[in-house]
């Protein structure tokens, strides 16, 4: 693959949220989510909720290992209730937590395996952020709730990602309506639209080569695909002050794909 036409090249600064701000990241323990907590870790004095359904992370101060499998709306409700206890409130909820079980063409895939995916994909984030929003509310001092997206669900995903694109498209609506609810407690509800972001999503749930990945970045306008602290810089930044008058947003981090 020839040299990106914009490489990713470290800034010497990374975005803060407010100090004392708790967070709880749900899938803390995959590619996006340690970048997500390692930059927290680096730039601002937080509380963080690491969640890991098979995965944890130790206990260090500042931060409070999660982990629990999501089989049930009640599992999802526990681990927001365990966070907010634990951490005396809840002021963020990042839902990192999805995956791609199923990986043949749609037109194959059983009942079963289709309400799988819409389970995993869009009713949990769904459990997760009523949960959030509702704890927030009693609180009286806001939020922030971030749910993710792909850029190839508005785009009617692929043949082999259709179950998961039809789960992200329905996310895009669970953003705008929740924001709408949300907004009176000054509870602002965003989400990220992703691009082909190299955090080991494909590779673990599709089993992508290398050569593979290196013809995904080929198709990307900027020839790479985005990196993880670039992810975790911009969901950063909308966890912080700086985007107190956005809600109801979908963000796209795509380096021009789908252009």
């Amino acid at each position: 693959m020839s040299q990106p036409r914009s490489p990713f090249i470290r800034p010497d600064w990374v975005p803060a949220v407010p100090e004392g701000m708790r967070i709880l990241v749900t899938g803390a323990t995959g590619g996006l989510g340690r970048a997500l907590v390692a930059m927290l870790r680096q730039g601002s004095r937080c509380v963080i909720g690491a969640h890991g359904a098979s995965q944890s992370f130790g206990a260090e101060d500042g931060l409070i290992p999660l982990q629990r499998a999501f089989a049930s709306e009640a599992d999802c409700a526990a681990v927001v209730d365990e966070f907010a206890e634990a951490a005396g409130g809840i002021d963020a909820l990042v839902v990192l937590s999805g995956c791609i079980l199923y990986t043949g063409h749609w037109k194959d895939i059983t009942e079963e395996q289709w309400r799988r995916e819409q389970e995993i994909n869009l009713d949990q984030p769904f459990f997760l952020a009523r949960a959030a929003m509702a704890r927030m509310a009693a609180q009286g001092t806001g939020g922030r709730i971030l749910l993710t997206g792909t850029e190839s669900a508005i785009h009617g995903g692929s043949a082999t990602s259709f179950p998961y694109a039809v789960a992200k498209r329905g996310t895009e609506c669970m953003v705008q309506g929740m924001a709408r609810e949300g907004a009176p407690h000054s509870v602002l509800v965003n989400g990220l639209r992703f691009g082909f972001i190299e955090s080991g999503f494909h590779q673990r749930w599709h089993n992508r080569s290398p050569a593979q990945m290196d013809e995904r970045a080929a198709l990307v306008p900027l020839r790479r695909g985005g990196h993880v602290d670039e992810a975790a810089a911009l969901m950063i930044w909308l966890l912080s002050g700086w985007s107190a008058f956005m809600t109801g947003q979908m963000i796209p981090l795509t380096g021009g794909d789908w252009l």
